[in-house]
Order: C-alpha cells, then structure tokens, then sequence
C-alpha cells in the first residue's frame, strides 16, 4: 500500500527519483500514465494489469469510455526503476502534469501519483477544506 507525500526534484534529464519506502512494493518496471486532475498515476506492473483489464471491459458505444480508455492507454508509458530509483517522465507525460524542476510524490492506495507543487497544494488545500463534507457524502454511501 502506498501513502504518504513527498518532495522531489527532476533533473536535467526529466527523471524524478521514487521515495525508498515505495520502491520495494513498485518491483523494477512501472506504468506511467496522464492521471486525473492533471497529475501523473504510476502503476506497478500487477497494478496496472488489474486496470488496463477493466478498462478493457468499457463499452466501446459510448464516447465518454472510448475517450477514457484513450486518456489512460495511450498516454501510458513503461518505465525501467533506475538503480538509483528514479524513473523517466516522458516530455508529453511532464507536459500533461505541468512538471518544471520540482515534484510532489503521492502514495494513494494502489498508485503513485506525480503532481506540480502548485497543482498539488490547490488540491491538497481543497480537500482539506471540504473535508467534513466529503466524510458526510461517503457515510451517506456507508463508506465512512
């Protein structure tokens, strides 16, 4: 399981080094791929299985789940950990998540996500705002 929020720098050639603690669960090769609300989700391999198979089972008559499968398969990228833990991000990968110099790691669950410093605090900020409505929709669920 991953979580936790960590800082990271990019260097010159556009690698972005994985906190030590997530590394271990990642294994040597990773699925990167455009996220949702402009950041980066990082799979590991069995991860990214279990997606890719139930993207596979949308319905191909509607357009929202074509354009979908779209966003998340054709942006994916495979990615070799480094023995120094880092991994590439691709240029159109580093474009999407509006990456500069600096990074924002994030461990959710069965994911990595890679985020820009600012987008990151827009989110983080915003949740943590909303919090306590959050908790009432996912208790009205049974969720919380």
């Amino acid at each position: 399981m991953f979580i936790g929020e960590y800082q990271h720098s990019l260097d010159p050639k556009k690698r972005v080094s994985i906190p030590t603690k997530m590394r271990r669960e990642l294994g040597d090769t990773v699925v990167v791929t455009r996220g949702l609300d402009q950041c980066l989700f990082v799979y590991p391999q069995k991860e990214w299985d279990l997606m890719a198979e139930k993207l596979s089972k949308l319905s191909l008559g509607q357009a929202d789940s074509r354009n979908f499968v779209r966003l998340m398969l054709a942006g994916a990228a495979e990615e070799q950990i480094d023995s120094l833990g880092r991994i590439l991000v691709p240029d159109y990968l580093k474009k999407y998540a509006g990456l500069d110099n600096k990074a924002v790691i994030v461990g959710v669950y069965n994911r990595i996500e890679i985020w820009s410093p600012d987008r990151w605090e827009d989110v983080r900020r915003k949740s943590e705002e909303n919090a306590d409505v959050l908790a009432e929709k996912l208790g009205e669920l049974g969720m919380y």
